[in-house]
């Protein structure tokens, strides 16, 4: 007789892939729990818009934020230079995600609204707020910042301000090519670069001659980089008669007729991928002239200055945000019997990134507020902004490259994957370095300055020494760099930048921050006692007292 076999016990699913040893899902989290963030965003004078900016904060952590971050980089932006039956069209299609975030960016005043308020304080709570939204994503941070710098220079023209300042300061996202006119809001782009010059603008061959009716030309070349092409205006260098002007370029004339705007592709870039970068050509474009022939690069320079703080803004968001994530998977990951995060040489790692994230958002706040008095007439901040808005790009954005690799190794392979978000950041990271200007052109330009403008330098040594006397390194970084202005020179003007960014920075700390950031940061970056890589802080670092100030809930 044969016997029947027992019944095989279930077996229990997935006996080999137990998770274990993983960090939770970081979402949703306040990106505002940041206490260096709010004590600038006091400080600098917009203490007022506090609430607005921790709502903001917890907007963007959430689960539906951060996801439209990141649909918005895997689907990306697609040109379509023709409709269907033929027609030429050059627009560019973007995800649902995108114009999530740009709306809500919009609607937040990120963009243009400051010009249109009163309030001081006002560019201080914009980059508050672009510090904490930035958490998403940077790309859609692109048109904001252009939209927001374009007003300065367009007041130059003041018969085209009239018309359009109203439009690009409102809080109302409404994409889609329309006649400018007829919308509720506008967003800028801008056009500088061509391929044979690059930074060097003046060297642009796209020509603009002037029609019959006054103000009124046609422009003929090819743009290299022009970012956000779906903008509605931009703003375009091109040589007239009388030299190398600015232009406004609408996309959708008055008439209702598409200008001469032909796209012949977008970028294929190493990061920044939901924004779409493109190469236009003109023919025959109709233009509106702003400011005086010939003046093209003093009109904007004053739009420079704006986005060289945006660049700044978010090299120190994206600091901060892959800090965070380094910081929540240490807490939540162990290795060698102990958590991470309790490994003395991980806390070492973590503290030094925290300084250097706290050094980046103090500065940040400080160049809002040199803008903001800036604006509302203040010479001495304007002077200070002149210089200290160059030298922070320059060095901020420096800094980021290296800070979110350090960040991103804080995860091991977790962050070596694209699910982590880090790969991202990583990749955008080099972009504010090379944006309105490279490392080269920012250092150049702070010794332009610094010749032509000799008030310049006394600004900057002015607000060096409200905290002199207070940290014995920074005074001797504060001699040695008056040595190195006498004797400066163009081969050595990064080393000399690099050294007023150090000495700005440590002055701030040493005035507003805690002792023990103070302390570790002029050490370390002014006395030398560091290595050359993050996490080689000394054994005198206070290293609780950085980690616990700059990770939201302690360690």
């Amino acid at each position: 007789m044969v016997s029947t076999p027992a019944p095989a016990q279930p077996r229990r699913q997935y006996d080999t892939h137990d998770v274990t040893n993983q960090p939770p899902a970081l979402t949703p989290y306040d990106a505002s729990e940041d206490t260096a963030l709010l004590e600038g965003l006091r400080r600098e004078g917009a203490g007022w818009a506090e609430e607005d900016v921790r709502r903001l904060g917890l907007r963007a952590g959430s689960a539906e934020a951060q996801e439209w971050a990141e649909q918005a980089n895997v689907h990306e932006p697609v040109l379509r230079t023709h409709d269907r039956y033929g027609n030429r069209i050059d627009e560019v299609d973007f995800h649902p995600s995108w114009h999530h975030l740009m709306r809500a960016a919009v609607a937040e005043g990120l963009a243009a609204t400051p010009w249109a308020e009163d309030r001081p304080g006002a560019h201080v709570a914009r980059t508050a707020g672009g510090l904490v939204w930035g958490h998403t994503e940077a790309g859609h941070g692109c048109p904001t910042s252009m939209t927001y710098a374009a007003v300065p220079a367009l007041r130059a023209q003041p018969e085209l301000a009239k018309i359009y300042e109203p439009l690009l300061t409102s809080r109302v996202y409404e994409p889609g090519l329309q006649v400018p006119t007829e919308k509720r809001g506008l967003l800028a782009g801008m056009g500088m670069t061509e391929k044979q010059g690059g930074s060097d603008v003046r060297t642009n061959t796209t020509t603009a001659w002037p029609t019959a009716e006054p103000g009124v030309y046609q422009l003929r070349g090819h743009k290299w980089f022009t970012s956000a092409p779906m903008c509605d205006v931009f703003l375009v260098l091109a040589q007239a008669p009388e030299g190398l002007s600015c232009f406004l370029v609408p996309r959708i004339l008055p008439d209702g007729s598409r200008n001469t705007f032909r796209i012949q592709r977008l970028k294929d870039k190493l990061g920044n991928r939901s924004n779409a970068s493109s190469e236009p050509e003109f023919d025959g474009t109709v233009a509106w002239l702003v400011g005086p022939e010939g003046r093209g690069v003093k009109t904007i320079i004053e739009m420079v200055n704006c986005t060289r703080l945006d660049c700044v803004m978010m090299s120190a968001t994206l600091m901060r945000k892959t800090l965070v994530e380094a910081g929540h998977h240490v807490r939540h990951r162990s290795a060698f019997g102990a958590r991470l995060v309790d490994q003395p040489l991980m806390r070492n790692v973590l503290a030094d990134l925290a300084l250097e994230s706290e050094a980046a958002t103090t500065l940040t706040l400080r160049l809002a507020g040199s803008a903001d008095r800036a604006v509302r007439g203040d010479a001495g901040e304007a002077a200070f902004r002149r210089i200290a808005t160059a030298v922070g790009k320059y060095w901020v954005t420096k800094r980021g490259p290296a800070f979110t690799a350090e960040a991103l190794e804080c995860l091991g392979g977790n962050g070596y994957v694209e699910e982590s978000g880090m790969p991202r950041h990583y990749r955008e990271a080099p972009l504010l370095s090379i944006w309105e200007g490279s490392g080269n052109v920012n250092a150049l330009d702070v010794l332009r300055a610094l010749r032509r403008e000799p008030g310049t330098a006394q600004a900057l040594f002015d607000e060096l020494a409200l905290a002199q006397g207070a940290d014995a390194r920074l005074d001797a970084a504060v001699t040695r760099l008056e040595g190195l202005l006498a004797t400066g020179s163009e081969s050595g003007a990064r080393r000399l930048v690099e050294l007023m960014a150090l000495t700005l920075q440590a002055s701030l700390l040493v005035r507003h921050a805690p002792p023990a950031v103070a302390d570790a940061f002029c050490a370390t970056r002014l006395g030398g006692d560091w290595g050359h890589a993050f996490g080689t802080l000394p054994d005198s670092a206070d290293l609780d007292a950085v980690m616990n100030r700059a990770l939201p809930g302690g360690s």
